[in-house]
């Protein structure tokens, strides 16, 4: 058994529990007790894989504080996608050693720079999961702006 020291964090809680089922083959279920699930395989054939669902983790929680930084703003998007690209090693594990966010923001008062400010501030500052990652990881984004 393996035991990691956390080093001086402020305070540590377990406010996130899952529960992972095998289903036959390389394919997964994860959910909290009682509520929604996600399904992964490692074939991409039924479901995203494990790696799928991290980019698509992070796509997510940068998206939720975009808008919510956007909302606060009063431009509020109308529609909001995120292509995400992320790079793989060679070798074992195929860990992802670079990714791309590709932002399209539509809304009629969503201004370019405002939005990229928002998007800087998700990435760097307030996504859970990006920091969550290792900081050594690239993590780049572009943004374009359509009309609403």
């Amino acid at each position: 058994m393996k035991h990691d020291t956390l080093g001086s964090v402020d305070a540590v809680r377990a406010d996130n529990t899952v529960m992972l089922t095998w289903h036959g083959d390389r394919r997964f279920e994860a959910g909290r007790a009682g509520g929604p699930t996600i399904r992964m395989d490692g074939d991409t054939t039924t479901a995203p894989s494990p790696v799928d669902a991290l980019i698509s983790a992070l796509a997510g929680c940068t998206a939720v504080d975009v808008v919510d930084i956007l909302k606060k703003r009063r431009t509020e998007p109308t529609a909001l996608e995120i292509v995400v690209t992320a790079q793989r090693s060679d070798g074992t594990p195929r860990r992802v050693v670079k990714v791309h966010l590709a932002y399209r923001i539509t809304g009629g008062g969503v201004e370019h720079d405002h939005a990229l400010r928002a998007i800087d501030l998700a990435v760097t500052k307030y996504c859970s999961v990006r920091d969550s990652l290792d900081p050594e990881l690239p993590v780049t984004w572009s943004l374009d702006i359509l009309p609403g």
